[in-house]
């Protein structure tokens, strides 16, 4: 039981190692890596519970590919998943960035590394586009129709009102969790009716057997 978990942080940290250090263009890319690595490779995590991790790095203060790899390295092995998650996820950038700012100058006058930052900015477009179509059609899978129409007017609201996605993020997570509260009322309603209605047939059907007798 300890190798399996000690195997786990080891891959955990690896992992995210790995992601931090190849994640360009921001944190929004290393959503689609983190599922990539953790849900069609490793398997841990399904793609519902990976929705709800996202929304919660997205809601949370912070830079999203730090928060995304505390939320799953918790997820998966609890405190020292998170420990492990977040080393790996820090070491690249700051190593790359003390590198960077010691030779600044050279960086940003070489015609090279803006021709890669360039070529790099649209590789990391088609990344956040394939994440944004993977998520969205798990939703559309749902049929759920309210989940649905959230979604598209979540978007409509901040591309073009240009609302903050905070503000976004707090809303449907309110609407959310009045809908579960009032869908969770009506369920045990409908159950205590099914069960009214049990006891009422058989106290009937007591009733004829008696009446019978």
């Amino acid at each position: 039981m300890e190798n399996k978990k000690n195997n786990v942080l080891l891959k955990l940290f690896t992992s995210t190692l790995y992601l931090s250090a190849f994640t360009f263009g921001g944190g929004y890319v290393i959503v689609t890596l983190l599922k990539d690595k953790f849900v069609d490779q490793y398997h841990w995590i399904d793609e519902d519970e990976m929705l709800d991790l996202v929304a919660i790095a997205q809601s949370s203060p912070g830079p999203i590919a730090v928060n995304g790899a505390i939320v799953v390295g918790y997820k998966l092995a609890q405190i020292p998943g998170v420990l492990v998650s977040v080393l790996g996820a820090v070491i690249p950038p700051m190593v790359i960035l003390s590198l960077v700012s010691m030779c600044y100058v050279a960086f940003s006058t070489n015609p090279y590394i803006a021709a890669m930052l360039s070529g790099m900015r649209s590789g990391v477009g088609a990344v956040i586009a394939s994440v944004v179509w993977d998520m969205g059609r798990n939703v559309v899978k749902t049929k759920d129709w309210i989940n649905i129409a959230v979604m598209f007017l979540s978007f409509c609201i901040s591309y073009f009102g240009g609302v903050n996605v905070i503000f976004i993020i707090i809303a449907v997570a309110l609407f959310g969790m009045i809908r579960s509260i009032i869908t969770g009322k009506s369920a045990v309603r409908a159950e205590n009716t099914v069960q009214e209605s049990a006891i009422d047939n058989a106290d009937n059907s007591s009733g004829k057997a008696g009446d019978r007798s």
